[in-house]
């Protein structure tokens, strides 16, 4: 029998599908099917990914520290993405799809709070070993980070200046400023639902940084003082609430980190390091949902307990 007349005894079977040649093979007893047209890879772009990674050191820690903020910068990324989702759902009073879109942020952030301790496995020493090679980059410099800020609702125009020369990043910042932050669209959804917001509040100058007021927090003592006839909203408040509940929790895990690593040394970018991210626990996002909390109190309830009989 000549080559040409033998029969195919190929692992791999292959045909046309769609256009596009498709493959089969029977592996550990299990038929895998894959093409010609989007792999693994290309959808995932893991060649680029994978390569993104360039120490410049030759020390052995430094990639940790690399891939460690490579991955805060994706979940950030994806934050970003998801807070808009949810801002979109808020602008149509659609809040079972934000209240999702929260849920799963809040998500994101508990995962992000607990990748800190990866990093706290860099000791001082080896830190030490290539931080002199890092000159002046910082995560102060991180445009990612400052604009999840600006559209959560901490709206710091001067923290643009680090991004000087960088007409990108500075014009996407500014548009961030300039836009409503996620607690301007809640306010929203709250007055268009009846409750008592002050109009300055729903028309203000965006870029500038929220200031709280005793009339939106008078609205929210409203509506957790009687949450089975106002749920929806009070929904909403306690996710809002999450979100910033863990955003501090990871912002505290960041301060110990760095605290663990390289004690009360200035970071590479020139701020006070700890001492400055000791600072940043006191910046809040919804101000009011905080402070509410204490003007709540509980009706006095229960019988006369000056017998000592209970029964």
């Amino acid at each position: 029998m000549s080559d040409d007349t033998k029969p195919d005894t190929s692992p791999i079977q292959s045909r046309i599908e769609d256009g596009v040649e498709t493959f089969e093979a029977t592996i550990q007893g299990e038929r895998i099917q894959w093409d010609d047209g989007l792999t693994y890879s290309r959808h995932l772009q893991t060649d680029r990914l994978l390569n993104s990674q360039a120490p410049v050191s030759d020390k052995p820690d430094e990639m940790l520290f690399i891939i460690m903020h490579q991955t805060m910068e994706l979940w950030i990324k994806l934050m970003l993405h998801e807070v808009r989702v949810a801002i979109d759902a808020l602008r149509v009073d659609d809040l079972d799809r934000a209240g999702k879109t929260l849920d799963r942020i809040a998500t994101i952030m508990r995962h992000m709070i607990h990748s800190w301790e990866v990093l706290a496995t860099l000791t001082p020493h080896d830190f030490l070993t290539f931080r002199g090679y890092l000159r002046k980059a910082s995560g102060f410099q991180s445009q990612q980070y400052r604009e999840l800020e600006f559209l959560l609702g901490l709206k710091r125009a001067d923290l643009i200046l680090v991004h000087n020369g960088n007409d990108a990043a500075i014009a996407a910042l500014t548009d961030t400023l300039g836009a409503p932050s996620l607690y301007d669209e809640v306010l929203r959804v709250l007055s268009r639902k009846g409750a008592a917001i002050p109009e300055e509040k729903l028309t203000r100058d965006w870029s500038q940084p929220y200031q709280p007021c005793d009339a939106v927090e008078r609205a929210w003592h409203d509506i957790y003082a009687a949450p089975d006839q106002n749920w929806a909203l009070y929904a909403l408040g306690e996710k809002v609430t999450a979100l910033e509940y863990y955003f501090q929790e990871w912002r505290f895990k960041h301060m110990k980190t760095v605290a663990r690593v390289i004690g009360h040394k200035h970071g590479t970018g020139g701020s006070s390091g700890v001492s400055y991210l000791v600072k940043a626990l006191d910046l809040q996002f919804f101000p009011e949902l905080w402070s509410m909390r204490t003007r709540m109190s509980a009706p006095k309830e229960g019988g006369d307990y000056s017998g000592g009989d209970r029964l």
